[in-house]
């Protein structure tokens, strides 16, 4: 051991400040990460506290003491953290030019926790990309989509777009248009259709269901329905009358005409 010391010479201490700084790095990743998910798993089991305020101070915390683990590695290497703030605040200016878009998506994410147009578990379109929150950090928003495909957002694009929020209220409005023939009865229609919903338990009965004729087309009466259910029912309802008020029309001779062509020949 002593030979090798020997032979690595002046490059000795170096290499024990590198196993140090690596050895404080490992740890404090480690450590981070530990205490992080501590952090997540104490605050969401608060029930008053949401879960996406858990997610946002885990990420916080962490990164903190990534930032600690940073410091005490440069002073592995005789950088004082005296020194490195002195660096830091000469090169505030490039600093902060380079990482404009990492403050940005920092500081949005802030007023994302402090706001809260969206919560863990909600279905939201931010600017065009849908998808159920999964994660809130203190950079990224997380989604996924129906079909189960990871989305991360800047939070600076999140929160400069247009959020619609379809499970921030308990309830939702399941809109159904039917299109029927112009030789049916329209108020036998629109009875079918709301004896149709009332007897699916889903629809509420405040609002009360709405039937009305909206629209002559050009070759069918349509009838659209606006009906009330929990926000968690909207689509399951919205695909299973779609399907039972069809059969209904079936039993009550009410047809669902389709478009016809009529071609016509010319004789020369």
């Amino acid at each position: 051991m002593q030979d090798l010391i020997a032979e690595l010479g002046p490059f000795t201490p170096m290499l024990f400040s590198a196993a140090k700084a690596l050895a404080v790095l490992v740890l404090g990743w480690i450590a981070a990460g530990a205490i992080a998910g501590l952090v997540r798993r104490r605050v969401n089991a608060t029930p008053r506290i949401d879960p996406t305020l858990g997610n946002f101070l885990a990420s916080t915390v962490k990164w903190v003491i990534l930032a600690v683990v940073l410091v005490a590695v440069l002073g592995i290497f005789g950088i004082q953290a005296t020194s490195l703030v002195a660096i830091l605040g000469a090169a505030s200016l490039a600093i902060g030019l380079a990482l404009q878009g990492t403050l940005s998506d920092l500081a949005a994410g802030v007023m994302l926790v402090i706001f809260r147009p969206y919560k863990l578990g909600q279905y939201v379109d931010i600017g065009g990309t849908s998808g159920t929150v999964r994660d809130l950090t203190l950079f990224t928003t997380e989604l996924i989509t129906p079909d189960n495909v990871q989305i991360i957002l800047p939070n600076g694009k999140a929160w400069g777009a247009i959020i619609t929020n379809y499970s921030a209220h308990a309830t939702r409005r399941v809109d159904l248009t039917f299109g029927i023939d112009y030789g049916d009865d329209a108020d036998t229609a629109m009875r079918i259709i709301l004896e149709t919903a009332r007897a699916d338990g889903r629809v509420l009965a405040d609002p009360e269901p709405w039937v009305r004729v909206t629209n002559l087309g050009d070759s069918s009466v349509d009838l659209t329905a606006r009906l009330w259910c929990g926000a968690a029912d909207y689509w399951d309802l919205k695909f299973t009358l779609t399907k039972a008020i069809k059969e209904a029309f079936d039993k009550g001779g009410i047809s669902i005409p389709y478009p016809h062509q009529v071609e016509v020949r010319k004789q020369g």
